[in-house]
């Protein structure tokens, strides 16, 4: 939707495609910490790859707490469970991105960052289906003054 409200956005089909981007970013980083020592300099081209996929993924949550779950609260004030889960869940894979950036940082091997992928990709995951089935039917018939970018970050 635009500033003024003029132009209802399909927030579902929004939503979908945040987490379509970001589970296609994961694959790219697994792919990235598999490949190991058979692609030139894998370090610096996971380096790339993660630090692309923890900002995107902190961003896009960053926008949800910030911008998306405040303006469902105020529209509907039955969804304050359900967005306090989520908030707890952004929180906690926040703390593990933390530690995927760490375990980059210490140029751990391959097989240490994939451990660290098995466990973000698990609870990403989980919270993306939750969030789907909690909010796709809320977001398909609601009307907000933000745009896509607003609410689910830069992707």
């Amino acid at each position: 939707m635009t500033g003024d409200g003029t132009r209802l956005v399909a927030w579902a089909d929004e939503m979908r495609r945040a987490h379509s981007r970001l589970r296609d970013a994961l694959s790219v980083v697994r792919t990235a910490a598999e490949a190991g020592e058979d692609v030139p300099a894998p370090e610096r081209e996971l380096l790339l790859f993660c630090h692309g996929f923890c900002a995107a993924l902190g961003g896009h949550h960053e926008a949800e707490d910030g911008m998306l779950l405040p303006a469902l609260r105020q529209q509907q004030p039955e969804l304050a469970p359900v967005i306090e889960r989520l908030t707890q869940d952004h929180e906690a894979i926040s703390r593990l991105l933390h530690d995927l950036r760490d375990a980059l940082d210490r140029r751990l091997p391959p097989d240490r960052l994939l451990g660290h992928l098995d466990g973000i990709g698990a609870i990403v995951e989980s919270h993306f289906r939750y969030e789907e089935r909690e909010l796709l039917p809320v977001l398909a018939g609601v009307r907000l003054d933000l745009g896509p970018r607003a609410a689910f970050g830069d992707l």
